[in-house]
């Protein structure tokens, strides 16, 4: 039985010392100053080269992108998939 509340208490030492060796992770952030990758507009990405999509448009060109995703939101609606 002494033993057993031995173990028991050595069981709790160690697991309170491993939750002692966390460090906080803090990010320092720089006022004005944005780090990141900075965003670009959707229609300046090239189209996917996927073989399972059929949406293309041309690079920079608003228009032709908004224009296919309409097409992909009609093949995305169930109502007109079913008929």
């Amino acid at each position: 039985m002494k033993a057993f509340v031995l173990a028991a208490a050595a069981l709790v030492v160690a697991a309170g010392l491993a939750a002692c060796g966390e460090r906080d992770q803090v990010v320092v952030y720089k006022q004005g100053k944005y780090q990141g990758k900075p965003d670009t507009l959707p229609w300046d990405n090239d189209p996917a080269a996927s073989l399972h999509t059929t949406s293309k448009w041309t690079k920079g060109d608003q228009t032709s992108w908004e224009s296919a995703i309409r097409t992909r939101n009609l093949y995305q609606n169930e109502l007109t998939r079913a008929k």
